[in-house]
């Protein structure tokens, strides 16, 4: 028996692979109510998603609610399951790829690709309701069964690749952090030429020494705690700090004038990568004014400590801190065990999880001796 009601969208008709599919627009307050999603609890093997981390959720909500005139969304890819009925628009005639599509409301919509979108738009919707009569794509395909479902989800997944770090803190306009980190490498002569804007990874030909990704990060640590003012006086600060530090490192300057390869440097000494960077960050928060470890003295001067430290890749003190079997290590705990190397170096004071990492790795150090 047909069902008596039925869901009318304005759709332009496709191919792929010798099947139809249809594009439609469904305004947001429908969404949440016409593609459910009901399969958590079921095995792996009889579902046709992922299992919804909900965890994600407040993150994408909050960045609807946050952006309500700028955000945006791709769109939602679902099978339906039931006999649905296209018909073109008169003048096109019945070959026309633009008309209506008819679906019944007994049909199960099974999202194949946007599933926490679904969720957040929903989340996102009751705090802001004014969103309601916004729309979302959405690519509807005829279901054909729990197979072709996995499969169209295994397909559509298939060479997703999220964007290296560096290129999505470049094109990011709404972090502050980001716009704060590209700020200064436009104003530090000392970088200039030197940063992979582009890329997270750097090639062994690569004719750079840093990731604009490490620089984020490096920067965003330097200026933990420090009062909130304009991004003008913030980039000051991280600009004269980075600036007194490549003053410590002649590698970087013979790199700039052509005396040494990026290459060479990166290869013989650490101090270009993320890690170090990260955790001299570290060391500067403590330095800058403002910030709770200030030491009162000038902060320049203690930054001269760091020529006197022996940065080759080769050093066996940098081992267990910076290095695990002679490779370079980016974990959190190596950031601050490097920390702590140049702090100590420096004469500066270590903070309470500091300390215990350090009494860790000298307890580690013993038992290895």
């Amino acid at each position: 028996m047909d069902a008596p009601f039925e869901y009318v969208f304005p759709a332009i008709r496709g191919l792929q692979a010798g099947r139809e599919y249809y594009v439609s627009m469904c305004p947001l307050r429908l969404l949440p109510k016409i593609f459910l999603f009901n399969e958590e609890e079921l095995v792996p093997e009889l579902r046709a998603q992922r299992q919804l981390n909900r965890g994600r959720l407040p993150e994408i909500a909050r960045y609807i609610v946050e952006n309500k005139d700028s955000y945006v969304f791709s769109a939602i890819t679902a099978s339906v399951d039931a006999d649905i009925r296209f018909a073109a628009a008169e003048n096109l005639g019945e070959q026309g790829l633009v008309g209506l599509l008819h679906i019944p409301m007994n049909a199960r919509f099974i999202i194949n690709d946007g599933q926490h979108r679904r969720a957040a738009i929903e989340s996102a919707l009751r705090d802001a309701p004014e969103l309601a009569n916004e729309s979302i794509a959405v690519v509807l395909f005829h279901d054909k069964g729990l197979e072709r479902c996995q499969q169209m989800f295994a397909d559509l997944n298939r060479y997703a690749v999220r964007p290296a770090r560096s290129l999505s803190v470049l094109y990011d306009h709404r972090d502050d952090q980001a716009q704060l980190a590209k700020l200064v490498i436009s104003r530090l002569p000392s970088f200039r030429g030197l940063v992979e804007m582009e890329r997270s990874t750097l090639s062994a030909r690569s004719r750079r020494l840093f990731t604009l990704s490490a620089i984020y990060t490096a920067t965003a640590t330097l200026l933990t705690g420090l009062p909130e003012g304009d991004p003008d006086s913030r980039a000051g600060y991280a600009a004269a700090f980075w600036s007194a530090v490549a003053d410590q490192f002649p590698e970087w300057a013979a790199v700039r004038d052509g005396s040494l390869t990026s290459g060479e440097v990166r290869e013989t000494f650490i101090h270009t990568h993320g890690v170090v960077l990260h955790a001299l960050g570290r060391v500067g928060n403590g330095l800058l004014p403002g910030t709770k470890a200030r030491t009162g003295d000038d902060w320049t001067d203690r930054l001269g400590g760091l020529r006197q430290i022996d940065w080759r890749r080769t050093n066996p003190a940098w081992e267990g801190r910076t290095t695990i079997g002679g490779r370079v290590s980016k974990s959190f705990q190596n950031v601050i065990l490097t920390g702590n190397a140049i702090k100590l170096r420096l004469g500066l004071p270590l903070g309470s999880e500091e300390q215990r990492l350090e009494d860790a790795h000298a307890r580690g150090a013993d038992a290895a001796a």
